[in-house]
Protein backbone atom coordinates (compact mmCIF):
# COMPACT_ATOMS: atom_id res chain seq x y z
CA UNK A 1 0.00 0.00 0.00
CA UNK A 2 0.99 3.64 -0.96
CA UNK A 3 1.96 5.77 2.01
CA UNK A 4 2.21 9.71 2.30
CA UNK A 5 3.60 12.11 4.57
CA UNK A 6 3.08 15.91 4.29
CA UNK A 7 6.17 17.71 3.18
CA UNK A 8 6.32 20.30 5.96
CA UNK A 9 9.77 21.59 5.97
CA UNK A 10 9.65 22.29 2.47
CA UNK A 11 6.27 24.11 2.76
CA UNK A 12 8.21 26.36 6.04
CA UNK A 13 11.47 26.92 3.66
CA UNK A 14 9.53 28.51 0.55
CA UNK A 15 7.04 29.98 2.58
CA UNK A 16 9.37 31.73 5.49
CA UNK A 17 12.58 31.19 3.97
CA UNK A 18 12.16 31.77 0.08
CA UNK A 19 8.77 34.01 -0.05
CA UNK A 20 8.95 35.70 3.83
CA UNK A 21 5.62 35.62 3.37
CA UNK A 22 4.76 36.45 6.86
CA UNK A 23 7.04 40.10 6.01
CA UNK A 24 4.32 40.63 2.93
CA UNK A 25 1.83 40.20 5.78
CA UNK A 26 3.03 43.37 6.95
CA UNK A 27 1.21 45.08 4.40
CA UNK A 28 -1.83 43.86 4.54
CA UNK A 29 -4.21 45.14 7.08
CA UNK A 30 -6.27 41.96 7.49
CA UNK A 31 -2.99 39.53 7.94
CA UNK A 32 -0.36 41.95 9.79
CA UNK A 33 -1.13 39.95 13.63
CA UNK A 34 -0.20 36.47 11.18
CA UNK A 35 3.16 34.95 12.39
CA UNK A 36 5.15 32.04 11.25
CA UNK A 37 4.12 29.54 14.14
CA UNK A 38 0.42 30.10 13.45
CA UNK A 39 1.12 29.39 9.92
CA UNK A 40 3.55 26.53 10.87
CA UNK A 41 0.89 25.09 13.73
CA UNK A 42 -2.35 24.94 11.17
CA UNK A 43 -0.49 23.44 8.19
CA UNK A 44 0.94 20.63 10.54
CA UNK A 45 -2.64 20.10 12.13
CA UNK A 46 -3.54 19.89 8.36
CA UNK A 47 -1.11 17.53 6.87
CA UNK A 48 -2.74 15.08 9.72
CA UNK A 49 -5.90 15.38 8.22
CA UNK A 50 -4.93 14.41 5.25
CA UNK A 51 -2.37 11.70 6.07
CA UNK A 52 -4.49 10.35 8.86
CA UNK A 53 -8.22 10.59 7.04
CA UNK A 54 -7.81 11.23 3.74
CA UNK A 55 -4.99 9.01 2.65
CA UNK A 56 -6.62 5.78 3.30
CA UNK A 57 -9.42 6.57 1.79
CA UNK A 58 -7.24 7.20 -1.87
CA UNK A 59 -6.98 3.55 -3.17
CA UNK A 60 -10.38 2.25 -1.84
CA UNK A 61 -12.85 5.26 -3.41
CA UNK A 62 -11.17 4.84 -6.81
CA UNK A 63 -11.89 0.94 -6.16
CA UNK A 64 -15.46 1.78 -5.33
CA UNK A 65 -16.22 4.78 -6.98
CA UNK A 66 -19.97 6.74 -6.94
CA UNK A 67 -23.15 5.25 -7.55
CA UNK A 68 -26.13 6.84 -9.32
CA UNK A 69 -29.93 6.15 -8.24
CA UNK A 70 -31.67 6.62 -11.66
CA UNK A 71 -35.47 6.84 -9.86
CA UNK A 72 -34.02 9.54 -7.40
CA UNK A 73 -31.05 11.20 -9.11
CA UNK A 74 -29.32 10.94 -5.89
CA UNK A 75 -24.99 10.16 -6.41
CA UNK A 76 -24.03 7.87 -3.51
CA UNK A 77 -20.16 8.51 -2.68
CA UNK A 78 -16.93 5.77 -1.57
CA UNK A 79 -17.51 4.71 1.71
CA UNK A 80 -16.31 7.00 4.42
CA UNK A 81 -16.36 10.18 1.47
CA UNK A 82 -19.18 11.80 3.82
CA UNK A 83 -17.57 10.81 7.57
CA UNK A 84 -14.30 12.93 6.12
CA UNK A 85 -16.34 15.73 4.78
CA UNK A 86 -18.17 15.82 8.37
CA UNK A 87 -14.93 16.01 10.15
CA UNK A 88 -13.01 18.43 7.39
CA UNK A 89 -16.01 20.89 8.42
CA UNK A 90 -15.86 19.94 11.89
CA UNK A 91 -12.25 21.28 12.12
CA UNK A 92 -12.76 24.65 10.41
CA UNK A 93 -10.80 23.88 7.31
CA UNK A 94 -13.81 24.95 4.59
CA UNK A 95 -13.53 28.47 6.16
CA UNK A 96 -9.55 28.42 6.49
CA UNK A 97 -9.06 31.42 4.27
CA UNK A 98 -12.69 33.05 3.84
CA UNK A 99 -13.71 36.20 4.62
CA UNK A 100 -14.70 37.14 8.17
CA UNK A 101 -17.91 38.88 7.03
CA UNK A 102 -19.00 35.40 6.15
CA UNK A 103 -17.93 33.41 9.34
CA UNK A 104 -14.45 32.15 8.20
CA UNK A 105 -10.99 32.49 9.31
CA UNK A 106 -9.34 35.29 7.48
CA UNK A 107 -6.16 32.78 7.23
CA UNK A 108 -3.97 33.73 4.67
CA UNK A 109 -4.54 31.78 1.02
CA UNK A 110 -1.26 30.85 0.54
CA UNK A 111 -2.02 29.13 4.33
CA UNK A 112 -4.73 27.38 2.21
CA UNK A 113 -3.06 26.49 -0.80
CA UNK A 114 0.10 24.50 0.83
CA UNK A 115 -2.96 22.83 2.67
CA UNK A 116 -4.88 21.86 -0.18
CA UNK A 117 -2.01 20.69 -1.78
CA UNK A 118 -1.88 18.16 1.33
CA UNK A 119 -5.19 17.42 0.09
CA UNK A 120 -4.53 16.42 -3.25
CA UNK A 121 -1.80 14.44 -2.47
CA UNK A 122 -3.48 12.56 0.17
CA UNK A 123 -7.14 12.34 -2.21
CA UNK A 124 -7.79 14.64 -5.03
CA UNK A 125 -10.64 12.64 -5.97
CA UNK A 126 -12.54 13.88 -2.48
CA UNK A 127 -10.57 16.88 -2.38
CA UNK A 128 -12.61 18.24 -5.65
CA UNK A 129 -15.76 17.90 -3.92
CA UNK A 130 -14.93 21.31 -1.41
CA UNK A 131 -12.17 22.61 -3.41
CA UNK A 132 -14.49 23.64 -6.40
CA UNK A 133 -16.76 25.49 -3.60
CA UNK A 134 -13.56 28.03 -2.82
CA UNK A 135 -14.33 29.11 -6.88
CA UNK A 136 -17.78 29.58 -6.23
CA UNK A 137 -17.49 31.67 -3.58
CA UNK A 138 -15.14 33.50 -4.49
CA UNK A 139 -17.31 33.92 -7.47
CA UNK A 140 -20.30 34.89 -5.41
CA UNK A 141 -17.84 36.96 -2.83
CA UNK A 142 -16.91 39.42 -6.05
CA UNK A 143 -19.80 40.16 -8.53
CA UNK A 144 -23.19 38.52 -6.16
CA UNK A 145 -25.83 40.94 -5.08
CA UNK A 146 -25.69 41.55 -1.29
CA UNK A 147 -28.56 39.04 -1.10
CA UNK A 148 -27.10 36.36 -2.55
CA UNK A 149 -24.57 36.90 -0.46
CA UNK A 150 -26.48 36.83 2.41
CA UNK A 151 -27.86 33.63 1.28
CA UNK A 152 -24.97 31.52 -0.02
CA UNK A 153 -21.81 32.60 1.62
CA UNK A 154 -21.96 31.39 5.31
CA UNK A 155 -22.99 28.06 4.17
CA UNK A 156 -20.03 27.73 1.43
CA UNK A 157 -17.58 29.39 4.12
CA UNK A 158 -18.73 26.71 6.75
CA UNK A 159 -18.77 24.02 4.68
CA UNK A 160 -22.50 22.95 4.82
CA UNK A 161 -23.17 23.78 1.54
CA UNK A 162 -20.93 23.40 -1.09
CA UNK A 163 -20.13 24.79 -4.98
CA UNK A 164 -20.21 23.86 -8.30
CA UNK A 165 -19.33 25.73 -12.17
CA UNK A 166 -21.66 24.41 -14.62
CA UNK A 167 -20.18 25.43 -17.86
CA UNK A 168 -19.50 22.31 -20.50
CA UNK A 169 -22.06 21.04 -23.18
CA UNK A 170 -21.99 18.36 -25.02
CA UNK A 171 -21.43 20.60 -28.36
CA UNK A 172 -19.24 22.31 -27.06
CA UNK A 173 -16.43 22.68 -24.72
CA UNK A 174 -13.88 25.75 -24.04
CA UNK A 175 -16.00 27.04 -26.68
CA UNK A 176 -18.66 28.40 -24.20
CA UNK A 177 -20.14 30.89 -26.85
CA UNK A 178 -21.95 28.45 -28.18
CA UNK A 179 -23.96 26.55 -25.31
CA UNK A 180 -27.30 26.47 -25.81
CA UNK A 181 -28.77 26.79 -21.90
CA UNK A 182 -31.42 29.30 -21.53
CA UNK A 183 -32.56 31.37 -18.97
CA UNK A 184 -36.47 32.56 -19.05
CA UNK A 185 -37.30 35.87 -17.10
CA UNK A 186 -39.84 35.66 -14.32
CA UNK A 187 -42.13 38.09 -12.71
CA UNK A 188 -40.41 37.71 -9.36
CA UNK A 189 -37.38 38.85 -11.30
CA UNK A 190 -36.14 35.17 -10.92
CA UNK A 191 -35.25 32.79 -14.15
CA UNK A 192 -36.42 29.62 -15.31
CA UNK A 193 -33.30 27.35 -16.83
CA UNK A 194 -33.62 24.99 -18.84
CA UNK A 195 -30.91 22.89 -20.78
CA UNK A 196 -28.23 20.15 -20.06
CA UNK A 197 -24.36 20.14 -18.90
CA UNK A 198 -22.00 17.78 -18.80
CA UNK A 199 -18.69 16.98 -16.91
CA UNK A 200 -19.90 19.00 -13.89
CA UNK A 201 -17.00 18.07 -11.04
CA UNK A 202 -19.28 17.46 -7.60
CA UNK A 203 -22.39 18.39 -9.37
CA UNK A 204 -24.32 15.97 -7.03
CA UNK A 205 -23.77 14.09 -3.96
CA UNK A 206 -24.77 12.80 -0.74
CA UNK A 207 -21.56 15.02 1.36
CA UNK A 208 -23.54 18.18 1.77
CA UNK A 209 -26.65 19.74 2.40
CA UNK A 210 -27.50 21.84 -0.48
CA UNK A 211 -25.29 22.44 -3.71
CA UNK A 212 -24.78 25.87 -4.99
CA UNK A 213 -24.52 25.98 -9.06
CA UNK A 214 -22.39 28.75 -10.75
CA UNK A 215 -24.37 28.07 -14.56
CA UNK A 216 -23.77 29.90 -17.84
CA UNK A 217 -27.06 29.94 -19.71
CA UNK A 218 -28.62 32.99 -22.49
CA UNK A 219 -31.12 35.03 -21.92
CA UNK A 220 -33.72 35.24 -24.90
CA UNK A 221 -32.45 38.35 -25.99
CA UNK A 222 -28.99 37.78 -25.92
CA UNK A 223 -26.31 38.56 -28.92
CA UNK A 224 -24.47 35.49 -30.21
CA UNK A 225 -21.57 33.98 -29.07
CA UNK A 226 -19.82 34.72 -25.64
CA UNK A 227 -20.89 38.31 -25.51
CA UNK A 228 -24.52 36.60 -25.33
CA UNK A 229 -23.12 34.84 -22.25
CA UNK A 230 -24.98 35.52 -17.97
CA UNK A 231 -24.40 33.81 -15.31
CA UNK A 232 -26.62 32.29 -12.89
CA UNK A 233 -26.72 30.94 -9.26
CA UNK A 234 -28.75 27.73 -9.35
CA UNK A 235 -29.26 25.84 -5.42
CA UNK A 236 -30.03 22.29 -5.17
CA UNK A 237 -32.42 23.22 -2.64
CA UNK A 238 -34.49 26.33 -3.32
CA UNK A 239 -33.67 28.86 0.07
CA UNK A 240 -36.83 29.73 1.98
CA UNK A 241 -36.85 33.42 3.51
CA UNK A 242 -35.86 32.55 6.62
CA UNK A 243 -32.79 30.48 5.32
CA UNK A 244 -33.45 27.38 5.44
CA UNK A 245 -33.95 24.96 2.91
CA UNK A 246 -36.84 24.40 0.59
CA UNK A 247 -38.49 22.63 -2.25
CA UNK A 248 -35.90 20.52 -4.27
CA UNK A 249 -34.98 22.56 -7.47
CA UNK A 250 -35.24 21.52 -11.54
CA UNK A 251 -31.47 21.01 -11.51
CA UNK A 252 -30.63 17.14 -10.85
CA UNK A 253 -27.86 14.62 -12.35
CA UNK A 254 -28.91 12.71 -15.30
CA UNK A 255 -25.65 10.37 -15.84
CA UNK A 256 -22.40 9.92 -14.20
CA UNK A 257 -19.32 9.65 -16.00
CA UNK A 258 -17.04 6.54 -16.12
CA UNK A 259 -13.74 7.79 -16.13
CA UNK A 260 -10.43 6.59 -16.53
CA UNK A 261 -8.73 8.38 -13.13
CA UNK A 262 -10.50 10.33 -10.23
CA UNK A 263 -13.13 7.79 -10.02
CA UNK A 264 -14.01 8.82 -6.84
CA UNK A 265 -15.73 12.31 -7.72
CA UNK A 266 -18.74 12.44 -9.16
CA UNK A 267 -18.41 14.09 -12.72
CA UNK A 268 -21.96 14.52 -13.23
CA UNK A 269 -24.05 15.45 -16.67
CA UNK A 270 -26.46 18.25 -15.27
CA UNK A 271 -30.49 18.41 -16.47
CA UNK A 272 -32.02 21.88 -16.17
CA UNK A 273 -35.34 21.24 -16.06
CA UNK A 274 -37.17 24.38 -15.39
CA UNK A 275 -34.50 24.82 -12.06
CA UNK A 276 -35.13 28.28 -11.16
CA UNK A 277 -31.78 30.83 -10.80
CA UNK A 278 -30.69 34.51 -10.13
CA UNK A 279 -28.84 36.36 -12.26
CA UNK A 280 -25.30 36.82 -11.04
CA UNK A 281 -23.41 40.65 -12.42
CA UNK A 282 -25.07 41.67 -15.49
CA UNK A 283 -27.18 40.77 -18.43
CA UNK A 284 -24.89 38.79 -20.85
CA UNK A 285 -21.63 39.95 -18.95
CA UNK A 286 -21.63 36.09 -17.22
CA UNK A 287 -18.09 35.46 -17.91
CA UNK A 288 -16.56 38.34 -15.66
CA UNK A 289 -18.30 36.41 -12.76
CA UNK A 290 -17.26 32.83 -14.11
CA UNK A 291 -13.75 33.91 -15.20
CA UNK A 292 -13.16 34.44 -11.11
CA UNK A 293 -14.02 30.71 -10.54
CA UNK A 294 -12.53 29.69 -14.10
CA UNK A 295 -9.10 31.26 -13.11
CA UNK A 296 -9.48 29.58 -9.24
CA UNK A 297 -9.72 26.32 -10.62
CA UNK A 298 -7.03 26.52 -12.74
CA UNK A 299 -4.51 27.27 -9.98
CA UNK A 300 -6.17 24.54 -8.11
CA UNK A 301 -5.61 22.11 -10.78
CA UNK A 302 -1.98 23.01 -10.83
CA UNK A 303 -2.03 22.59 -7.22
CA UNK A 304 -3.67 18.89 -7.86
CA UNK A 305 -0.86 17.69 -9.90
CA UNK A 306 1.43 19.49 -7.40
CA UNK A 307 0.29 17.33 -5.09
CA UNK A 308 0.33 14.15 -6.90
CA UNK A 309 3.48 14.78 -7.83
CA UNK A 310 5.01 14.85 -4.64
CA UNK A 311 3.09 12.18 -3.19
CA UNK A 312 4.04 9.66 -6.19
CA UNK A 313 8.03 10.43 -5.80
CA UNK A 314 7.61 9.95 -1.58
CA UNK A 315 6.71 6.09 -2.93
CA UNK A 316 9.22 6.15 -5.42
CA UNK A 317 11.92 7.30 -3.26
CA UNK A 318 10.67 4.51 -0.86
CA UNK A 319 10.86 1.12 -3.38
CA UNK A 320 13.68 2.69 -4.81
CA UNK A 321 15.81 2.15 -1.51
CA UNK A 322 14.50 -1.23 -0.63
CA UNK A 323 14.27 -2.54 -4.20
CA UNK A 324 17.38 -4.38 -4.50
CA UNK A 325 18.26 -5.50 -8.35
CA UNK A 326 21.77 -6.04 -10.01
CA UNK A 327 24.83 -4.43 -8.87
CA UNK A 328 25.89 -0.86 -9.38
CA UNK A 329 27.70 -0.12 -12.63
CA UNK A 330 30.82 1.96 -10.55
CA UNK A 331 31.06 -1.30 -8.01
CA UNK A 332 28.92 -3.27 -5.25
CA UNK A 333 27.81 -0.72 -2.69
CA UNK A 334 25.50 -3.30 -1.15
CA UNK A 335 28.32 -5.51 0.35
CA UNK A 336 25.61 -7.37 2.47
CA UNK A 337 23.13 -7.73 0.23
CA UNK A 338 22.91 -10.09 -3.20
CA UNK A 339 22.03 -6.57 -5.21
CA UNK A 340 22.05 -3.38 -4.71
CA UNK A 341 18.92 -1.30 -4.29
CA UNK A 342 17.92 0.34 -7.99
CA UNK A 343 18.47 3.83 -5.79
CA UNK A 344 22.10 3.44 -7.05
CA UNK A 345 21.48 3.24 -10.90
CA UNK A 346 21.95 6.74 -12.35
CA UNK A 347 18.62 6.84 -14.17
CA UNK A 348 16.39 5.41 -11.33
CA UNK A 349 18.41 8.95 -9.55
CA UNK A 350 17.08 10.93 -12.77
CA UNK A 351 13.65 9.41 -12.78
CA UNK A 352 13.38 10.38 -8.95
CA UNK A 353 15.03 13.53 -9.32
CA UNK A 354 12.54 15.04 -12.23
CA UNK A 355 9.54 14.36 -10.02
CA UNK A 356 11.48 16.24 -6.77
CA UNK A 357 12.31 19.00 -8.84
CA UNK A 358 8.88 19.66 -10.86
CA UNK A 359 7.56 19.33 -7.38
CA UNK A 360 9.69 21.90 -5.34
CA UNK A 361 9.51 24.28 -8.35
CA UNK A 362 6.27 24.24 -8.46
CA UNK A 363 5.65 24.36 -4.73
CA UNK A 364 7.22 27.60 -4.58
CA UNK A 365 5.20 29.04 -8.11
CA UNK A 366 2.14 27.94 -6.41
CA UNK A 367 2.93 29.92 -3.22
CA UNK A 368 4.20 32.81 -5.30
CA UNK A 369 0.87 33.09 -6.99
CA UNK A 370 -0.83 32.59 -3.80
CA UNK A 371 0.70 36.17 -2.57
CA UNK A 372 0.01 37.60 -5.77
CA UNK A 373 -3.74 36.95 -5.65
CA UNK A 374 -3.13 38.35 -1.89
CA UNK A 375 -2.03 41.08 -3.26
CA UNK A 376 -4.29 41.57 -6.02
CA UNK A 377 -6.83 41.36 -3.73
CA UNK A 378 -6.09 43.19 -0.53
CA UNK A 379 -2.98 45.37 -0.80
CA UNK A 380 -3.70 48.85 0.34
CA UNK A 381 -1.11 50.62 -2.95
CA UNK A 382 -2.97 50.80 -6.59
CA UNK A 383 0.14 50.00 -8.12
CA UNK A 384 1.10 46.76 -5.98
CA UNK A 385 -2.58 45.41 -7.03
CA UNK A 386 -2.23 46.29 -10.42
CA UNK A 387 1.25 44.81 -11.11
CA UNK A 388 0.59 41.83 -8.62
CA UNK A 389 -3.10 41.17 -10.83
CA UNK A 390 -1.11 41.57 -14.21
CA UNK A 391 1.74 38.63 -13.15
CA UNK A 392 -0.88 36.24 -11.85
CA UNK A 393 -2.35 36.37 -15.08
CA UNK A 394 0.70 35.91 -16.99
CA UNK A 395 1.40 32.76 -14.50
CA UNK A 396 -2.02 31.45 -14.05
CA UNK A 397 -1.56 29.33 -17.41
CA UNK A 398 1.55 28.12 -16.93
CA UNK A 399 0.30 27.06 -12.91
CA UNK A 400 -2.18 24.64 -14.65
CA UNK A 401 -0.29 23.55 -17.84
CA UNK A 402 3.12 23.24 -17.41
CA UNK A 403 2.89 22.05 -13.57
CA UNK A 404 -0.06 19.59 -14.84
CA UNK A 405 2.30 18.43 -17.82
CA UNK A 406 5.13 18.15 -15.14
CA UNK A 407 2.92 16.18 -12.56
CA UNK A 408 1.99 13.93 -16.09
CA UNK A 409 5.93 13.11 -16.17
CA UNK A 410 6.46 12.93 -12.39
CA UNK A 411 4.19 10.50 -11.72
CA UNK A 412 4.60 8.29 -14.97
CA UNK A 413 8.90 8.37 -14.33
CA UNK A 414 7.54 7.53 -10.40
CA UNK A 415 5.76 4.39 -11.85
CA UNK A 416 8.63 3.22 -13.81
CA UNK A 417 10.66 3.02 -11.18
CA UNK A 418 8.76 0.22 -9.66
CA UNK A 419 8.95 -1.60 -12.76
CA UNK A 420 6.39 -4.44 -13.57
CA UNK A 421 4.78 -3.78 -9.43
CA UNK A 422 3.85 0.31 -10.89
CA UNK A 423 1.43 -1.22 -12.73
CA UNK A 424 -0.27 -3.42 -9.94
CA UNK A 425 -3.04 -1.62 -8.23
CA UNK A 426 -2.07 -2.09 -4.97
CA UNK A 427 1.23 -0.29 -4.73
CA UNK A 428 -1.25 3.04 -5.53
CA UNK A 429 1.04 4.02 -8.63
CA UNK A 430 -0.88 3.11 -11.19
CA UNK A 431 -3.89 5.79 -9.34
CA UNK A 432 -1.54 8.49 -9.35
CA UNK A 433 -0.41 8.51 -12.67
CA UNK A 434 -4.55 7.80 -13.97
CA UNK A 435 -5.68 10.95 -11.89
CA UNK A 436 -2.50 12.88 -12.89
CA UNK A 437 -4.04 12.82 -16.42
CA UNK A 438 -6.94 14.41 -16.42
CA UNK A 439 -5.44 17.58 -15.19
CA UNK A 440 -3.88 18.22 -18.49
CA UNK A 441 -7.52 18.24 -20.10
CA UNK A 442 -9.99 19.93 -17.72
CA UNK A 443 -10.57 24.09 -16.82
CA UNK A 444 -9.73 24.22 -20.40
CA UNK A 445 -6.74 22.05 -22.27
CA UNK A 446 -3.01 22.51 -22.15
CA UNK A 447 -3.40 23.52 -25.62
CA UNK A 448 -5.69 26.70 -24.83
CA UNK A 449 -3.60 27.51 -21.63
CA UNK A 450 -0.35 27.96 -24.30
CA UNK A 451 -2.64 30.10 -26.67
CA UNK A 452 -4.13 32.09 -23.53
CA UNK A 453 -0.49 32.51 -22.87
CA UNK A 454 0.89 33.64 -25.30
CA UNK A 455 -1.94 35.23 -27.76
CA UNK A 456 -3.00 36.88 -24.84
CA UNK A 457 -1.00 37.20 -21.83
CA UNK A 458 2.24 38.32 -23.66
CA UNK A 459 1.58 39.38 -27.25
CA UNK A 460 -1.93 41.10 -26.00
CA UNK A 461 0.32 43.82 -24.49
CA UNK A 462 3.54 43.80 -26.39
CA UNK A 463 5.34 41.47 -24.03
CA UNK A 464 4.66 44.12 -21.01
CA UNK A 465 4.32 41.45 -18.63
CA UNK A 466 6.52 39.12 -19.49
CA UNK A 467 9.08 42.19 -19.38
CA UNK A 468 7.85 42.96 -15.72
CA UNK A 469 8.80 39.15 -14.82
CA UNK A 470 11.96 39.41 -16.56
CA UNK A 471 12.96 42.49 -14.15
CA UNK A 472 12.74 40.12 -11.35
CA UNK A 473 15.41 37.51 -13.19
CA UNK A 474 17.75 40.75 -14.42
CA UNK A 475 17.97 41.68 -10.42
CA UNK A 476 18.63 38.43 -9.12
CA UNK A 477 21.15 37.62 -12.16
CA UNK A 478 22.80 41.96 -10.94
CA UNK A 479 22.52 40.07 -7.57
CA UNK A 480 24.38 37.03 -8.05
CA UNK A 481 26.16 37.38 -11.37
CA UNK A 482 29.81 38.27 -9.83
CA UNK A 483 28.86 34.83 -7.12
CA UNK A 484 30.94 31.45 -8.82
CA UNK A 485 28.97 29.66 -6.55
CA UNK A 486 26.04 30.87 -7.83
CA UNK A 487 27.38 30.79 -11.65
CA UNK A 488 25.32 27.49 -12.66
CA UNK A 489 21.73 28.72 -11.58
CA UNK A 490 22.86 32.40 -12.41
CA UNK A 491 24.25 31.87 -16.23
CA UNK A 492 21.15 29.55 -17.45
CA UNK A 493 18.47 31.99 -16.75
CA UNK A 494 20.28 34.86 -17.79
CA UNK A 495 20.95 33.59 -21.28
CA UNK A 496 17.18 32.46 -21.49
CA UNK A 497 15.97 35.91 -20.33
CA UNK A 498 18.14 37.26 -22.77
CA UNK A 499 16.68 34.82 -25.68
CA UNK A 500 12.90 35.58 -24.58
CA UNK A 501 12.82 38.73 -26.07
CA UNK A 502 14.11 37.58 -29.45
CA UNK A 503 12.34 34.85 -29.46
CA UNK A 504 8.70 36.10 -28.44
CA UNK A 505 9.18 39.04 -30.82
CA UNK A 506 9.76 36.92 -33.77
CA UNK A 507 6.73 34.52 -32.87
CA UNK A 508 4.67 37.81 -32.64
CA UNK A 509 5.79 39.07 -36.20
CA UNK A 510 5.06 35.69 -37.95
CA UNK A 511 2.19 35.54 -36.20
CA UNK A 512 0.46 38.87 -37.20
CA UNK A 513 1.31 37.38 -40.96
CA UNK A 514 -0.32 34.41 -40.16
CA UNK A 515 -2.25 33.61 -36.82
CA UNK A 516 -1.42 30.18 -37.05
CA UNK A 517 2.17 30.67 -36.81
CA UNK A 518 1.25 31.63 -33.00
CA UNK A 519 -0.82 28.19 -32.58
CA UNK A 520 1.50 26.24 -33.73
CA UNK A 521 4.38 27.69 -31.44
CA UNK A 522 2.01 28.15 -28.48
CA UNK A 523 2.33 24.92 -26.47
CA UNK A 524 6.10 24.82 -26.83
CA UNK A 525 6.51 28.77 -26.21
CA UNK A 526 4.52 27.87 -22.87
CA UNK A 527 7.24 25.22 -21.42
CA UNK A 528 10.14 27.73 -22.15
CA UNK A 529 7.77 30.29 -20.15
CA UNK A 530 7.65 27.57 -17.62
CA UNK A 531 11.64 26.71 -17.38
CA UNK A 532 12.23 30.38 -17.49
CA UNK A 533 9.31 30.69 -14.48
CA UNK A 534 10.92 27.71 -12.41
CA UNK A 535 14.54 28.58 -13.29
CA UNK A 536 14.08 32.08 -11.68
CA UNK A 537 12.84 29.85 -8.69
CA UNK A 538 15.10 27.36 -8.28
CA UNK A 539 17.95 29.58 -8.65
CA UNK A 540 16.83 31.86 -5.89
CA UNK A 541 16.19 28.44 -3.56
CA UNK A 542 19.76 27.49 -4.26
CA UNK A 543 20.83 31.19 -3.39
CA UNK A 544 18.76 30.81 0.04
CA UNK A 545 20.35 27.65 0.74
CA UNK A 546 23.85 28.09 0.15
CA UNK A 547 23.60 31.07 1.92
CA UNK A 548 22.72 28.69 4.76
CA UNK A 549 25.26 26.48 4.00
CA UNK A 550 27.81 29.41 3.65
CA UNK A 551 26.82 30.65 7.64
CA UNK A 552 27.71 26.86 8.82
CA UNK A 553 24.18 25.31 8.94
CA UNK A 554 24.89 22.09 9.38
CA UNK A 555 21.03 20.75 8.29
CA UNK A 556 21.08 18.41 5.00
CA UNK A 557 18.14 19.98 3.81
CA UNK A 558 20.10 23.08 2.19
CA UNK A 559 22.58 20.57 0.60
CA UNK A 560 19.53 18.48 -0.80
CA UNK A 561 18.17 21.67 -2.34
CA UNK A 562 21.39 22.83 -3.72
CA UNK A 563 21.68 19.59 -5.37
CA UNK A 564 18.22 18.99 -6.70
CA UNK A 565 18.46 23.06 -8.09
CA UNK A 566 21.81 21.56 -9.81
CA UNK A 567 19.75 18.54 -11.31
CA UNK A 568 17.22 20.83 -12.56
CA UNK A 569 19.56 23.03 -14.59
CA UNK A 570 21.65 20.01 -16.02
CA UNK A 571 18.86 17.86 -16.77
CA UNK A 572 15.85 19.79 -17.36
CA UNK A 573 16.40 23.56 -18.02
CA UNK A 574 18.15 22.59 -21.43
CA UNK A 575 14.74 21.36 -22.68
CA UNK A 576 14.14 25.47 -23.70
CA UNK A 577 16.63 24.94 -26.52
CA UNK A 578 14.55 22.11 -28.33
CA UNK A 579 11.22 23.75 -27.98
CA UNK A 580 12.68 27.26 -28.78
CA UNK A 581 14.04 25.44 -32.35
CA UNK A 582 10.82 23.23 -32.74
CA UNK A 583 8.50 26.65 -31.70
CA UNK A 584 10.34 28.95 -35.18
CA UNK A 585 9.65 26.05 -37.02
CA UNK A 586 6.87 27.50 -38.12
CA UNK A 587 3.32 25.73 -38.68
CA UNK A 588 3.73 24.82 -42.53
CA UNK A 589 4.98 21.20 -41.21
CA UNK A 590 1.67 21.33 -39.45
CA UNK A 591 -0.75 23.14 -41.78
CA UNK A 592 0.19 21.77 -45.03
CA UNK A 593 -0.80 18.51 -44.43
CA UNK A 594 -3.99 18.50 -46.47
CA UNK A 595 -2.91 15.13 -48.34
CA UNK A 596 -2.04 13.03 -45.05
CA UNK A 597 -5.82 13.82 -43.80
CA UNK A 598 -7.69 13.14 -47.15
Amino acid sequence: MPAYTPPLRDMQFVMHELLKVTDAFKALPQHVDVDIDTVNAVLEEGGKFAAEVLFPLNVSGDTEGCILDPVSHAVTTPKGFKEAYDSYVAGGWAALSCDTAFGGQGLPLVVNQMFYEMLNSANQAWTMYPGLTHGAYASLHAHGTDAQKQTYLAKMTSGEWTGTMCLTESHCGTDLGLMRTKAEPQPDGTYRLTGNKIFISAGEHDMAANIVHLVLARLPDAPPGIKGVSLFVVPKYLINADGTLGARNGIYCGGLEHKMGIRASATCQMVLDGAVGSLVGQPNKGMQGMFVMMNAARLGVGNQSLGLTEVAYQNALAYAKDRIQMRSLSGTKAKDQPADPIIVHPDVRKMLLTARAYAEGGRALTAYCSMLLEQELHHPEDKVRKDAGELLAMLTPIVKAFITDNGWTATSTCLQVFGGHGYIKEWGMEQFVRDARINMIYEGTNTIQSLDLLGRKILGNNGATLKKFGKLVAQLVEEEGVNEKMSEFITPIAVLGEQMTKFTTEIGFKGFQNPDEVGAAAVDYLRVAGHMVFGYFWARMAQVALREIAAGNPDPFYLAKVQTARFYFAKLFPETATLMRTARSGAAALMDTDAVFA
